[in-house]
């Protein structure tokens, strides 16, 4: 009875409010992080609304890559896009570590939530999950001059630089992605659903956890080797 109660504590101690887990598999550990819903920020979102907030996960990557515990990284993605500065500050980051990364997305990997998935050494998505690709865009009031509009092509040019480089989707088929007219109603951009985005060179390879588990698992096994 006492080591169930203290197996459960010591459960409770490795995980956090913002979904991160580290598993634990004897010599080593893989932290799993989960990016959902919508990435905020400079601004917060509502209250209610589910959310992955950049400064949280900034310090935890950063600990993460310190670690001599934690071999390898799991990012769980759902997520609707969001602030395209924290989206791509928190991907930079996860594309220079030098621990072993994978990704995984579920449901959808909608906006900012791309450069998020590709920003991994080694990215899976179920056949379910969509990736909707779409120009920048903004909500609100805006300065209607040509200055502002210059500001929006260079953001999206930052954007197709990182993901180009860090998939094998070619920039001329990204562009062609974001800027299609043909498939959403109300939207200018496309919507891939899982075998679709591993056939546009996006993702990596269709699968699930286990898959992307194996993955992490193959390159510690070579690791110690």
């Amino acid at each position: 009875m006492q080591k169930e109660q203290d197996k459960r504590t010591q459960e409770e101690q490795q995980g956090d409010p913002d979904g991160a887990v580290t598993l634990d598999i004897g010599r080593s550990s893989i932290h799993c992080m989960t990016i959902i819903g919508e990435v905020e920020g400079h601004t917060m979102l509502p209250t209610g609304a589910k959310a992955t907030r950049y400064e949280h996960m900034i310090p935890q990557l950063a600990a993460i890559e310190e670690s001599p515990e934690i071999r390898g990284l799991l990012l769980i993605l759902n997520t609707i896009g969001g602030d395209v500065e924290a989206g791509l500050a928190i991907a930079e980051l996860i594309a220079s570590m030098k621990t072993p990364t994978v990704s995984l997305v579920l449901g959808g990997g909608h906006s900012i939530g791309v450069p998020l998935a590709v920003a991994a050494q080694h990215s899976f998505i179920v056949p379910s999950a969509t990736m909707t690709i779409h120009p920048v865009r903004v909500s609100g009031l805006v300065v209607g001059a040509p200055q502002t509009f210059e500001s929006f092509i260079r953001i999206q040019e930052r954007i197709i630089r990182f993901v180009t480089k860090n998939s094998r989707v070619s920039e001329d088929q990204l562009r062609a992605f974001m800027l299609n007219t043909d498939e959403l109603t109300t939207d200018v951009g496309t919507v891939l659903d899982g075998e679709h985005a591993v056939e546009a060179g996006l993702i990596d390879e269709v699968g699930g956890l286990s898959a992307a588990l194996s993955w992490l698992h193959g390159v510690m096994a070579r690791e110690d080797a």
